[in-house]
């Protein structure tokens, strides 16, 4: 006998029950299925289905071994239960695969449970049966009725736990094709959004995040895909410019360090996290602020100058020849107001306040600077180059870090 039958039959009052009392009920078992399944369909709606369906006739199908296994016990201390429970089991993990919850199956074993007691009823007047062979008659079957929905609620979390497992190792792979370069095709993605049940959205961002093994992994909304343990932790954040998502990214990234690339198409995903890691470098660089999720695409010139360091590095030694042959604290005070003036479009004014020194000081610096590289100022067509060195030398490259030649 099996553990799970020796369980029930434990405390089954039905096992002290005459055996000879089941030879009346046998007749009447496939009548007392039909009254269940019929009571079933009438008040609990999941289960709303034509009797002569395949689903009408499994469901006869139950109910009826439910009844010829608990008649057949009547008498009998060695049932072996599990013929039984099993059947539950498989219908209660049939529920989760549908994605439907117990409460369906809970009620229609409740009306089950109502019928067979009216019945029981009819049963002792017919057939004579003592108040006390009836009392142990209905308590075995609210025993029986609480065991085989058990067995179902088993089922049931066995199988969402086999799901979730699966759908979260098809999240994974939908992550993984996103970020692909060159990109997947839309119907590749579609298809395993569907299999991970994630609702394609029209845009998304990729967050760079900084590992931290001190801080526990949070727990993410469903729309959310994220990859926490790879060598660069990454989220995907779909709709990333909606209401509130800042606060959310916030949240969700906690004190560690992350930046957002841009918001773009699903094709374009791996471009976005592209630059999301381009953007959390500088931060971890100190050049970007960290204190919340940077946004890269509020910027844009430090990202673009970081991308071609080598080449700024040469232009700088002969765009900005003599300005670099300062010592670098000089250097560094002339770049510094030079770059916030023409930020500031020329107004010495407005560069003092930012600066937060006099408004003659700005204009000597300005005068010695002229003095220094001459025409490079006045050329309007050297003007973006111009702020792209000096933002550069300015924000990625903080004065006294480059030694001047005289230095070397």
């Amino acid at each position: 006998m099996s553990r799970r039958g020796s369980s029930l039959s434990a405390d089954f009052p039905l096992s002290g029950v005459p055996v000879d009392l089941a030879g009346p009920m046998l007749p009447y078992l496939d009548a007392a299925a039909v009254e269940m399944v019929r009571e079933i369909q009438s008040l609990v709606p999941e289960y709303a289905r034509p009797p002569e369906s395949r689903y009408g006739r499994r469901m006869h199908w139950a109910v009826e071994q439910s009844v010829r296994q608990f008649v057949d016990a009547i008498g009998r201390p060695d049932v072996d239960w599990e013929t039984v429970t099993a059947i539950y089991r498989r219908i209660g993990a049939h529920e989760a695969r549908q994605g439907r919850s117990l409460d369906g199956l809970q009620s229609a074993i409740r009306v089950s449970g109502q019928v067979a007691c009216r019945r029981f009823i009819k049963d002792a007047r017919r057939l004579g049966w003592s108040l006390d062979t009836l009392g142990k008659i209905t308590e075995s079957l609210f025993v029986y009725l609480e065991r085989i929905a058990s067995a179902a609620g088993q089922g049931y979390a066995r199988a969402q736990g086999e799901l979730a497992g699966e759908r979260e190792r098809f999240r994974c792979r939908l992550r993984d094709l996103l970020v692909m370069d060159p990109p997947a095709s839309a119907e590749a993605v579609g298809e395993l959004a569907r299999s991970a049940g994630w609702p394609v959205p029209k845009t998304l961002a990729a967050v760079a995040v900084r590992p931290d093994p001190a801080q526990a992994v949070p727990v993410l909304p469903p729309a959310f895909l994220v990859d926490w343990h790879g060598p660069g932790p990454y989220l995907i954040c779909p709709d990333p410019d909606g209401p509130g998502q800042d606060r959310l990214l916030a949240a969700i990234t906690g004190a560690r360090a992350a930046a957002i690339g841009p918001t773009v198409p699903l094709s374009r995903a791996a471009l976005s996290l592209r630059w999301a890691r381009q953007g959390l470098a500088l931060v971890e660089r100190g050049v970007l602020p960290g204190k919340k999720p940077l946004r890269c695409i509020d910027h844009l010139p430090s990202l673009v100058a970081a991308q071609s360091e080598e080449l700024i590095d040469v232009a700088l030694g002969s765009r900005l020849a003599p300005l670099m042959r300062l010592p670098p604290h000089r250097r560094d005070a002339l770049a510094r107001t030079l770059l916030t003036y023409m930020e500031n479009r020329d107004n010495a004014v407005a560069t003092s306040e930012r600066l937060m020194v006099h408004e003659q000081t700005v204009r000597y610096r300005i005068r010695r600077l002229e003095e220094t590289l001459g025409g490079v100022l006045l050329d309007p067509g050297r003007r973006i180059e111009l702020l792209l060195l000096l933002h550069y030398l300015v924000r990625l490259d903080p004065g006294g870090r480059r030694p001047s030649p005289e230095e070397g």
